[in-house]
């Protein structure tokens, strides 16, 4: 049987779960010998998925105006026949709307990833959510998502597939880091050398809990618990300058300027958690499935998440010899202090063996692999292929 065409649909590919799992997608679908395309308005990822052999089709992929939505699903519907494409992979809501109606007019089947919580849960809002939960298959990256999708929209029993999102362990590998990369990294960010690093790798929205964090280091600050150590909050501000000034205005008023640094965007993920000696993820909302933990966890990296969302189906805490990192109460910048006090009152040895049993964690439950193997074997069960199987022999090849 030849291998079929799928086709993503994403807003943009910037930064964030969503586009690097489109990616992920990608490069599973041309390691099988299938045709990946993707529908999007633009990104700096967009190059990725062409190197990864993959094609771009632009869209007005981000709209949210009904006339374009409307004008995009004929032309998706369009492209479909052009390509003989098999599937539909919608990842976000506004397009998800114009891949549903080219997928009714076309005959082929919708796939949808349901990446987020998604706001605003009753009337309209739900009804506008609820594309997401309209696929012949909705894949949900956590247990948490999949319960949310049941409670709101009801779908049809067996169409909910629960697929964590993957870390890249060959990416994601201390020893894949050079030292003359992590100093480069550092030095960016202005640490000076041989001071402890507490990462909180996130964009700079309200939510992510970035005041709670400034709130716990100035309780450890005031306590003479912190040490040396510097809080580095990598992410971008994507347009909330004003939320970014207020950090900053908090920062200053606690007179932490020389402990919590803002460097901005950080494009090497896997250098800025080889560095950290503490991961922090202090989402005061849930997060569906929240990447930076099994990422840094991947890395070696001790992790403190707010024990809402998903981070209590990836961080292990009990018991302590099984231990991955710590789930704290979200806003508690208390809760918070205390658990940056207690990873960094760990003896070495303790601190090595946590290293190793979150590493091998990821490994066993949240790889890139597992991830891809299971999406293809969703296509497989809707088209009747064998992706899985063709992605598993390469899989077999690489190791």
């Amino acid at each position: 049987m030849p291998r079929p065409t799928i086709l993503q649909i994403i807003p943009k590919l910037d930064t964030g779960g969503a586009e690097i799992s489109t990616l992920e997608i990608v490069d599973a679908l041309v390691k099988c010998g299938a045709t990946a395309l993707v529908a999007t308005e633009g990104g700096r990822l967009m190059g990725e998925v062409e190197k990864l052999g993959g094609e771009i089709v632009p869209m007005a992929a981000a709209t949210k105006n009904p006339l374009t939505m409307w004008a995009n699903s004929g032309k998706l519907a369009a492209l479909i026949r052009q390509r003989s494409v098999g599937i539909i992979h919608a990842r976000s809501r506004a397009p998800a709307w114009s891949a549903l109606i080219a997928a009714r007019r076309t005959g082929i089947p919708f796939v949808t990833t349901y990446h987020g919580a998604y706001g605003g849960t009753s009337g309209l809002k739900n009804a506008y959510n609820g594309v997401m939960a309209r696929g012949d298959a909705v894949i949900a990256n956590s247990a948490y998502t999949a319960k949310l999708i049941t409670e709101r929209h009801a779908p049809p029993a067996g169409r909910v597939r629960i697929i964590h999102r993957g870390v890249d362990l060959a990416k994601f590998d201390p020893k894949a880091i050079p030292a003359d990369r992590l100093a480069a990294l550092k030095a960016s960010w202005g640490v000076p050398e041989g001071r402890p690093i507490i990462l909180q790798a996130a964009r700079l929205a309200s939510w992510k809990g970035h005041h709670t964090v400034i709130e716990a280091i100035h309780l450890l600050a005031q306590r003479g618990q912190l040490g040396e150590a510097v809080v580095v909050m990598a992410g971008d501000a994507q347009g909330r300058d004003g939320y970014r000034e207020g950090l900053i205005a908090r920062i200053q008023d606690y007179g932490l300027e020389s402990r919590i640094l803002l460097p901005g965007h950080c494009a090497d993920m896997p250098g800025a958690f080889a560095l950290a000696d503490l991961a922090v993820v202090a989402s005061t909302e849930p997060e569906a499935f929240g990447r930076a933990v099994t990422e840094a966890s991947s890395m070696g990296a001790p992790v403190i998440a707010t024990d809402i969302g998903a981070p209590p189906e990836t961080v292990k805490i009990a018991p302590d010899a099984e231990r991955t990192g710590w789930l704290v109460p979200p806003g508690n910048a208390e809760a918070l202090a205390q658990g940056i006090a207690t990873a960094f009152a760990l003896t070495s040895a303790d601190r090595a063996a946590l290293r190793v049993r979150a590493r091998a964690h990821v490994a066993a439950s949240f790889s890139v692999e597992r991830m891809q193997a299971a999406t293809m074997t969703v296509y497989d069960e809707l088209l009747g292929t064998s992706l899985a199987q063709a992605f598993a022999a390469t899989t077999l090849h690489r190791n």
